[in-house]
């Protein structure tokens, strides 16, 4: 059973876009993406990372409290955000590094079809392979404009200057089409230069409020994430120059910005992972046009298969027209038109998370499989293969996680005492199911799925969360979960083999340091 064929009634339905506003009241898209920013900006509350950029969007337009990726990995993240489908709908793209199949076509490939002008600066899908049927590459997020580049501020950031590719982008845009320009800042991913949030930045560690409760509180650590913050606001200033660049050119108000991340941060036991700062990304709309009463906080949860339908939508391309595959996303429409804070439309109160493949380094490629379901007050997680390291085997250097120098203090905690509680939280062994209450541990580590006084909810949630994955066509539901095990990854295939082999293999960002020598041992 293939998650392409499976369902399609359903997922049209929920795939339908409303009613496609009137040509002349189009507006135009800027879709601004991070790469590895969590939940971190001064509108959300985060003192140590300065976002004025992001703040003036969500002042000016619509914050979201609840957004969510269903997955907490590059490639898959964004086919999700390109298609409205969810990862396990989405066959080879549902992986990390995979091959794109030629069916699932992308909004901004919609739109050009549809005549809209379509550029992109930075970082677009991947990593991974996208080619049509004949084997030609895709444009599936535009044609690029990446000529201009500027001395970064800090070792590990792009050269990209994106405010003058996108400001290219809008000097050879068509006067008489609507554009449509994605910016991929690729930042804040690693590498980092090392204490530039405190040397370069001005920081200091003591502006860190609190280290997450999976962390050990240390120097180094503090300033692993005051460097991460330093690449935040680099993307943040450059979108303050598109702003005006648009605000100059009388733009600004014609355009629908809309500005996230694909997940959280580039640190253990977030990036790649399925806990609540995995796949919690900041999100904030701005459109003058087209969303009532601006500066509200929204808290209905909404997800990244949300995002092809509501640009559809507000681009006025019904969904039967686009040539796209059936959708499991809504428009956000609705909640643009709506003058309410807070919650607006009731069945919005939980989205579906999720992973497979999210790197090499396991035995015969296979992933770490989760499916998960996040309501306000509880986080649920089934892990289908927990005989599995959830971090990538040990001696591969545990590829599901980042190299930084957060990975190596507590990779060293772990080698001096395997029942170190850090290690066990960022790299151990994890049971079959997991159950997190948000309001008291929002950083997730204190299970209570084997609580009896938590097994009626535990189970209400799986059940709930085993219904809709089911009416999603999801193979894991059917007894077919091993097909995205059997998806070749675009490289490194066999990772694991060659490299037990001795072969001199490069897997990506793993540090020296994080292979294990010796066979790990558990408590």
């Amino acid at each position: 059973m293939k998650g392409r064929s499976a369902a399609l009634l359903f997922l049209v339905a929920l795939g339908a876009v409303t009613a496609a506003p009137a040509a002349e009241t189009r507006p135009n898209i800027l879709f601004c993406i991070a790469d590895d920013w969590g939940l971190h900006a001064g509108v959300y509350g985060t003192a140590w990372v300065k976002t004025p950029a992001f703040d003036r969007v969500a002042r000016e337009g619509l914050l979201f409290k609840n957004a969510y990726t269903p997955m907490a990995k590059c490639a898959p993240s964004r086919a999700i955000a390109l298609t409205g489908r969810h990862l396990w709908q989405l066959d080879e793209a549902g992986n990390h590094m995979p091959f794109f199949p030629a069916e699932f076509k992308s909004w901004p490939e919609a739109l050009t079809e549809k005549g809209w002008y379509v550029g992109i600066t930075g970082k677009g899908w991947g990593p991974g392979i996208a080619n049509d049927a004949d084997g030609k590459p895709r444009l599936i997020t535009g044609k690029p404009f990446n000529r201009r580049q500027a001395l970064p501020p800090a070792k590990g950031i792009s050269n990209n200057d994106y405010a003058a590719n996108f400001a290219d982008f809008l000097d050879s845009a068509p006067k008489d089409s609507p554009w449509c320009f994605w910016c991929g800042g690729w930042e804040p991913h690693r590498a980092y230069e090392f204490q530039a949030g405190v040397k370069k930045g001005g920081k200091q560690l003591s502006d860190i409020d609190r280290v997450p409760d999976y962390w050990p509180d240390s120097d180094t650590v503090r300033h692993d994430m005051l460097d991460y913050a330093f690449e935040v606001e680099h993307v943040d200033r450059h979108l303050l120059r598109m702003m005006a660049k648009l605000e100059k050119r009388g733009l600004l108000d014609n355009t629908l910005i809309v500005v996230t991340s694909d997940h959280g941060m580039p640190f253990p036991r977030v990036k790649g992972y399925a806990y609540h700062d995995s796949n919690h990304v900041p999100l904030a709309v701005r459109w003058p046009a087209g969303i009532n009463t601006p500066g509200r906080a929204v808290e209905d949860f909404v997800d990244f298969t949300d995002i092809a339908p509501t640009l559809l939508d507000v681009a006025g391309i019904a969904h039967e027209d686009s040539g796209m595959a059936a959708m499991t996303g809504r428009s956000w429409r609705p909640i643009f038109s709506s003058n309410k804070s807070g919650r607006i439309v009731a069945e919005r109160d939980h989205v579906l998370i999720g992973k497979e493949r999210t790197d090499v380094g396991r035995p015969h490629d296979w992933g770490y499989p989760i499916r998960g379901i996040v309501t306000r007050e509880f986080l649920y997680l089934k892990n289908y293969e927990p005989a599995r390291w959830p971090a990538g085997n040990p001696e591969t250097g545990y590829l599901d996680t980042d190299g930084s120098p957060t990975k190596t203090v507590i990779l060293d905690l772990g080698r001096r005492n395997r029942a170190d509680r850090f290690w066990q939280l960022n790299f151990g062994m994890r049971p079959g199911e997991e159950l997190y209450a948000l309001a008291a541990d929002a950083d997730c580590v204190h299970n209570l799925a084997a609580d009896p006084s938590h097994a009626d909810r535990a189970q209400s949630l799986h059940d709930r969360m085993t219904a809709e994955l089911k009416a999603q066509g999801d193979p894991r539901m059917f007894g077919q979960g091993h097909v995205f095990d059997q998806y070749p990854p675009a490289s490194n295939s066999g990772f694991y083999e060659r490299f037990l082999r001795g072969e001199k293999l490069n897997a990506g960002w793993v540090n020296e340091t994080d292979f294990e020598k010796d066979p790990v041992k558990l408590p």
